[in-house]
């Protein structure tokens, strides 16, 4: 099927390039008015649909120890090693975004949402049949990678469309509430994958789990999967980029159109998905990993720690969604980047040698700041760029530091306290990050306040 003729809506025959002079700013007032939103039910489904999305994504995360067993064999490097090949694969994630962007902008969202679960769900349920370590030797591992690089290059394209879709779905006024819902979403996502684990490794001995019990939560994430993109395929197409198309002002070249016209727009939007995404990658999922290695408690006690602390993103960010509609972005990103940099080191402190109730302060605590800082931010970078070419923008700059910030920090941590002897790098790691990207944050625009996303 060509890609041209997928899905409902009509693809225009004429496409220019825009704007052919000057640049489209968010907060401009000279444009046409808004379309009506989006229907409450397009909105449910694309809220919802990422929670699958992301249960698949971070259900190798938050299995890392089992899956180091099954695929790289027993060993004290199998871990370091299957940390090592998930972090590689998060390099997929801005190329994922570039190309689904690039779909998203010329050929509408819709479309570009029903493309990335497909691929999705094919991974998912590839996943669930391979071959394991003590069945085909070291290339197990290497077809997890590549599975896993797979799924990195969908979920490239899939956050980073869902928030615009949002946002260009949401009245104004409540377009951080609003896109919000994606953060939490994903982290109800994150909650389902680490509850499976949980409920796997406490259910079921060690032994049965390496031998097929951990092919379970895959197979159901790709029946899950499949059947979001069913529901994906009623949803409307954003009235942006409808507007776009009765206006012939789609980009021919989305990602040159930003690359011109957008350059200080990118570095922001990079800047603020740095903070988001080490204080979730190091802060949320890493954390299993750190309790169990470092923290010295069990598998099944550090999963039912992180199931906690999916709870509490999931109570926090629509309130912290909501706070920077009436409050701005900037000051509520100022404030949780100060808490970034203040609290981690602690906070490790406590989880490492604390007691149980330590602990689970500690946890709980370091993803409230990070649940806050993703749903401040999903608005915040999706208003820095206008309608034309936003998937691209965001590509380049939220994906992109997704990926240095998000994929590689886990691996990292996990490096640097095997070399320095130091267990509370993490925090530090969290800190610094922080530390350098307040003054971006205290310097840009205000857009919460804008009546219009284009």
């Amino acid at each position: 099927m060509r890609l041209g003729s997928w899905g409902s809506a009509p693809i225009p025959i004429c496409l220019i390039d825009y704007p052919p002079s000057k640049p489209v700013q968010p907060t401009l007032t000279n444009q046409a008015q808004p379309r009506a939103g989006l229907s409450r039910a397009s909105l449910l489904v694309a809220t919802c649909s990422t929670i699958i999305e992301w249960y698949d994504f971070t259900l190798c995360l938050y299995f890392a120890t089992v899956l180091s067993r099954v695929f790289f064999g027993p060993g004290a490097t199998s871990l370091l090693t299957a940390l090592g090949g998930f972090a590689v694969s998060y390099l997929m994630r801005p190329l994922g975004a570039l190309v689904f962007g690039h779909i998203g902008d010329r050929y509408g969202r819709r479309r570009m949402m029903l493309l990335s679960m497909a691929v999705m769900t094919g991974a998912m349920l590839v996943t669930a049949l391979l071959p394991t370590h003590a069945q085909i030797g070291a290339w197990a591992g290497w077809l997890l990678l590549l599975l896993r690089c797979l799924m990195a290059f969908s979920v490239g394209g899939e956050y980073t469309g869902v928030v615009a879709y949002l946002l260009e779905g949401a009245r104004p006024g409540r377009r951080g509430l609003v896109t919000s819902l994606a953060a939490a979403a994903s982290e109800v996502g994150a909650l389902l994958a680490v509850g499976v684990c949980a409920l796997l490794v406490y259910g079921l001995p060690t032994a049965s789990v390496d031998t097929w019990g951990w092919r379970l939560p895959f197979l159901l994430g790709a029946v899950l999967a499949g059947g979001v993109w069913l529901a994906r395929s009623t949803m409307q197409e954003s009235p942006d980029f409808e507007r776009q198309q009765e206006a012939g002002t789609v980009p021919t070249s989305p990602l040159r159109h930003t690359l011109r016209y957008h350059r200080p727009a990118i570095l922001r939007t990079f800047a603020i998905s740095a903070l988001g995404s080490i204080t979730y990658y190091v802060g949320i999922t890493y954390v299993p990993t750190f309790l169990s290695t470092t923290g010295q408690r069990g598998e099944g006690e550090a999963l039912g720690l992180s199931t906690m602390a999916a709870v509490v993103v999931i109570l926090v960010t629509p309130f912290v969604g909501l706070l920077s509609d009436r409050l701005g972005r900037k000051p509520v990103l100022a404030v949780l980047a100060g808490a970034s940099a203040l609290l981690p080191i602690t906070l490790f402190s406590l989880m490492r040698g604390g007691s149980t109730l330590q602990a689970i302060l500690g946890a709980v605590v370091l993803a409230a700041v990070a649940g806050g800082v993703s749903a401040v931010g999903a608005a915040a970078t999706a208003e820095q760029f206008p309608g034309e070419g936003r998937l691209s923008g965001l590509a380049l700059g939220a994906t992109a530091a997704t990926a240095v910030f998000g994929g590689l920090t886990p691996f990292l941590a996990e490096l640097l306290i095997a070399r320095t002897g130091w267990p509370l790098v993490p925090g530090a790691m969290i800190a610094l990050v922080a530390l350098l990207v307040l003054p971006v944050l205290l310097t840009m625009p205000e857009t919460a306040f804008s009546k219009r996303t284009t």
